[in-house]
């Protein structure tokens, strides 16, 4: 199901005025892009993204001043389409008596700011932005380990919520525990936070649920995190081969966005935390250009190379 916003909320978060269309507020906002339309008020309709909030600034106003009286409304009659969900006439700008009978007749909202067009376009955006932008939940742990968003997942009683406590024991911070909610704020950018009635909680089979925040303070805890990294925990597989060297980068795909997964083998003895402390470093490091794996690699490649030249 696709998120909106409706203009009622729109109105009550910028306090925006209604010069015409009270029994349309609950009309919704799909998308995050605003449209200013010249092109049409100067009869160009061939691409008109009626999908889109219209903004009507100094611009537009003065532009539809300059027509004849005749162009004004047969403009402004086709610029009102009935699937646009609002006008928004900004700096407390006079309403052409054109648009607002060409409203009418279509249903279209009015609707004004007085705040320049630009600042307000700017406002609106990162708002729509925010609250449309694609959502999904997982299953796992969320922590920030050394700046680094890392997500914990695994079968249920894996060791996740355990791992993380010896995290966050070790000086990391917890995001979220069981259910991490993450949003694809924009393109390539991941960032996960906790539902709010089990925010800063951390469930740990035998003792119950512990309140992080109150045990460790609050430098143990943070609200949300761009999450860079997805580590897999696993029971151990005697059948399995698993990557030794560190070349077989593998990616799991969340909303739309790909990002590196690690699967980590689970039986006695292995310590996950430092483990998974050791992998975020490591990422760090791959980030700032330097591969381990890969360098060992070219490093045998010459040895071996040198030693067929001695042979």
């Amino acid at each position: 199901m696709s998120k909106k916003v409706t203009l009622e909320k729109l109105i009550q978060e910028f306090r925006l005025e209604v010069i015409y269309g009270w029994d349309q507020l609950d009309r919704a906002v799909t998308v995050a892009d605003l449209y200013r339309p010249g092109l049409e008020l100067a009869g160009f309709f061939t691409y008109h993204p009626v999908e889109r909030l219209q903004l009507l600034g100094k611009t537009e106003l003065s532009f539809i001043e300059g027509l004849t009286r005749q162009k004004r409304e047969e403009r402004l009659e086709r610029l009102c389409h009935s699937e646009i969900p609002c006008f928004i006439v900004t700096r407390q700008l006079e309403v052409p008596v054109e648009l607002i009978q060409a409203s009418k007749k279509k249903k279209v909202p009015i609707l004004r700011t007085s705040l320049a067009t630009t600042k307000f376009a700017s406002k609106l955006t990162n708002y729509l932005e925010k609250y449309l932008a694609p959502a999904t939940t997982m299953h796992g742990v969320l922590v920030d380990v050394y700046g680094i968003g890392v997500l914990i997942t695994g079968s249920s009683g894996i060791g996740k919520s355990e791992t993380a406590l010896e995290l966050v024991k070790r000086g990391h911070r917890l995001v979220a525990d069981d259910a991490v909610e993450i949003t694809q704020s924009e393109e390539g950018t991941l960032v996960g936070h906790a539902p709010e009635l089990i925010r800063y909680l951390l469930e740990i089979r035998g003792l119950g649920i512990i309140n992080v925040m109150t045990l460790f303070g609050a430098g143990a805890v943070r609200d949300k995190k761009k999450i860079s990294l997805a580590i897999h925990l696993e029971a151990w597989k005697e059948e399995r081969q698993y990557d030794r060297l560190g070349l077989d980068e593998e990616k799991i795909r969340i909303i739309d966005t790909e990002i590196p997964k690690l699967t980590i083998p689970v039986r006695p003895g292995r310590n996950l935390a430092v483990i998974i402390e050791v992998a975020a470093m490591n990422y760090r490091l791959k980030q700032m250009g330097y591969h381990a794996a890969q360098q060992f690699v070219q490093q045998l490649g010459s040895a071996i190379d040198d030693s067929e030249e001695f042979d």
